[in-house]
């Protein structure tokens, strides 16, 4: 993969940031840039902070230091109303799916365009399908959750984080529950993505998709944060 110039805007910055996990710091002045367009891995132990960071990304967390900022959110000063504008901006994708089981492959998509402001019927039903066609289960729309495979569900969990064309993905442990095949078409998906412009943001122990598919690797070790630089 090419390496991202530095002429690129930052669409993450941390600077000397301490990280808590129910009021125990976790790590210690973590500072980073992620530009646009880059695909970063986040990789450490189990309990590392992974978890953590994104947290404080999607402003679930509050960030203690001197600045923290995300898509043009200054995450120190952001109040609460302007979380879920911040949300908009951001594709969000967790380890376990978080479909509602009542509701068909559609309606999942559907209720959360619903729920950013689509009032056309029309187009949501053409965004959905035009998403879903991007991770190959647009002949699936009709199904509910309990009759797709694990891989599949995930699918469907990248396909709502990309309704609303989002600058940043970021990914919670996305092939965690998955056999090695399918996190392949998994990571297949994450990169083509990318490659269209989207930044992409991935949290994982996953060592062998990242052999399989080498990028930047932001190294959670010893409450600091190493940089692969690549």
């Amino acid at each position: 993969m090419e390496e991202v110039s530095s002429t690129k805007a930052p669409i993450i910055t941390l600077k000397n940031i301490d990280i808590y996990q129910k009021k125990l710091m976790i790590l210690h002045q973590v500072s980073l840039n992620i530009h646009k367009g880059e695909f970063v891995y986040l990789i450490g132990k189990t309990g590392a902070g992974k978890s953590s960071i994104l947290k404080l990304l999607i402003a679930d967390e509050k960030p203690y230091g001197e600045h923290a900022e995300i898509v043009g959110y200054d995450l120190k000063k952001i109040k609460s109303k302007q979380i879920p504008f911040l949300r908009r901006k951001l594709g969000i994708i967790f380890q376990d799916y978080q479909l509602l089981s009542e509701k068909t492959v559609f309606d999942n998509m559907d209720n959360a365009l619903k729920a950013i402001g689509w009032k056309n019927k029309h187009e949501r039903y053409e965004r959905v399908m035009k998403t879903l066609e991007m991770v190959g289960l647009s002949t699936k729309y009709f199904k509910y959750p309990h009759q797709l495979s694990g891989g599949e569900q995930q699918r469907v969990c990248i396909a709502r984080a990309l309704l609303n064309n989002p600058e940043l993905l970021i990914a919670d442990e996305p092939t965690g529950n998955l056999d090695p095949i399918t996190s392949e078409e998994i990571f297949q998906i994450f990169h083509h993505i990318n490659q269209k412009g989207t930044t992409v943001l991935i949290a994982t122990h996953d060592f062998l998709m990242i052999n399989k598919f080498p990028s930047r690797s932001l190294l959670i070790e010893d409450g600091k944060i190493l940089d692969s630089g690549l």
